[in-house]
């Protein structure tokens, strides 16, 4: 039985160098990674367990510490192993896309900031710090908040803004669980600091909100006026 246990793990190892993921299922791939939490017993049926009880492939990823320690099988080396993975994958991104690229279009910073967000079950709100031709000075966690809301603290935003001497900034946050429409109390916090930004001579290009793959623009909305 070990012994068909070992020449399984092998042939699946064997398998990815050959192809990586491509033909894989969801379970063979949590399976996989499992084999460097748990080393010497069978992580089929557990990965099969994982996907039953979160759904899909993204469900694990996103499912909490604690509510991966619930599943029977689960260590604490396992659970942490799992709660790496989207970690490491936006850590990764946000390396290629490092400061000093060009962020002139929606479409790059909302890219730039959906890279942000991956794994992340609770609201962050980012500061985007541009020279005048757009290009990316600095990207800054400024406030990290629960499930439903971020603390908004438009002084120690422009503070990071000036310390960059940006021309212009670009917000972003997300909607964990939500939609990427903007609320009203979106709009009202981004007015009120685009207006704080003038009198400093930074231009607020836009305000981008993430939920899940998607995001929305407030300045292509059309719901701010930017100057």
């Amino acid at each position: 039985m070990e012994h068909n246990h070992q020449g399984h793990r092998r042939r699946l190892k064997e398998r990815f160098r050959r192809t990586g993921l491509d033909g894989f299922g969801q379970h063979e791939m949590l399976e996989l990674l499992l084999f460097y939490g748990i080393p010497q017993r069978d992580t089929n049926s557990l990965a099969h367990s994982l996907m039953k009880r979160f759904g899909s492939l993204s469900g694990v990823f996103d499912a909490s510490y604690e509510d991966l320690l619930d599943v029977p099988g689960i260590s604490d080396n396992s659970a942490t192993l799992i709660k790496m993975i989207p970690q490491l994958a936006g850590a990764y991104l946000a390396d290629r896309n490092d400061p000093g690229m060009i962020l002139d279009t929606t479409e790059k910073a909302g890219a730039f900031l959906l890279s942000k967000y991956i794994g992340v079950t609770n609201e962050r709100f980012y500061l985007l710090c541009l020279d005048n031709k757009r290009k990316l000075l600095n990207c800054a966690l400024v406030s990290e908040g629960s499930l439903s809301r971020v603390n908004f603290r438009p002084r120690q935003i422009l503070q990071q803004a000036l310390q960059c001497s940006a021309s212009s900034i670009i917000l972003g946050h997300n909607h964990p669980y939500g939609t990427a429409l903007p609320s009203d109390t979106d709009i009202l916090m981004t007015r009120q600091l685009c207006e704080m930004a003038q009198v400093l001579e930074i231009t607020l290009r836009d305000h981008i909100i993430v939920a899940g793959d998607d995001f929305v623009s407030l300045a292509e909305s059309g719901l701010l006026h930017f100057l």
